[in-house]
């Protein structure tokens, strides 16, 4: 079973890709918090098939990270992950060695597959993967949510239920409810998973 190193330095966002890889199956999971981490994992007895990096995490320093990781390990295979990282960066990342670009908007099974298809020797890279001009638009949505919708998008972001976040704000149920149908359209998302993703791509709390 191959061994698969995830490194996000956001812990909702690190352990729910992780159970969902986890749970395919297919592969074991380890996971670390910053790329400091990451490579002093990579040299301990598990031996690494793939690592993941999130673009946008300590030590990183835009896509000096993805060398230090080429440079320390050659032999093994590299992959980007981000939520707002645009095409140039992720051709400039494929450019410096990475094996794969995988964006954080996918949903489970794609990020499976996407996995699937590094690990087997060919790079990834979605064929559908936004244009530069993504990014803007979603300043633009997270712009045009109101001040109910971004608190609850907060209180999405730290992983709580719709109940537990009726209680924090004073607010019904049923009135959380609509307040993330409504977020999750606005963000051109599918589920409070994605939100809470983009969200903390763009460091909104």
């Amino acid at each position: 079973m191959p061994n698969i190193l995830l490194a996000d330095d956001h812990d909702l966002v690190r352990d729910t890709i992780a159970a969902y890889l986890e749970a395919s199956g297919e592969f074991k999971v380890l996971t670390a918090p910053n790329l400091d981490t990451a490579l002093e994992k990579m040299g301990g007895l598990d031996a690494i098939d793939l690592l993941i990096l999130d673009y946008n995490m300590p030590g990183m320093n835009g896509l000096d990270g993805l060398d230090r990781a080429h440079k320390a390990f050659p032999a093994v295979k590299l992959a980007l992950m981000s939520g707002v990282a645009n095409r140039e960066v992720a051709n400039a990342a494929m450019t410096r060695g990475a094996n794969g670009f995988i964006p954080k908007s996918l949903t489970a099974a794609s990020m499976v597959n996407a996995i699937r298809f590094v690990l087997s020797g060919e790079r990834y890279f979605p064929f559908d993967f936004a244009a530069p001009e993504a990014p803007t638009a979603r300043d633009e949505a997270f712009a045009d949510l109101s001040d109910r919708e971004m608190q609850t998008l907060e209180q999405l972001c730290i992983g709580l239920s719709n109940k537990e976040i009726a209680r924090n704000l004073g607010i019904q149920e049923v009135t959380v409810k609509l307040h993330v149908k409504n977020l999750l359209a606005k963000l051109g998302v599918s589920n409070r998973t994605q939100a809470a993703l983009l969200a903390k791509e763009r460091q909104l709390f």
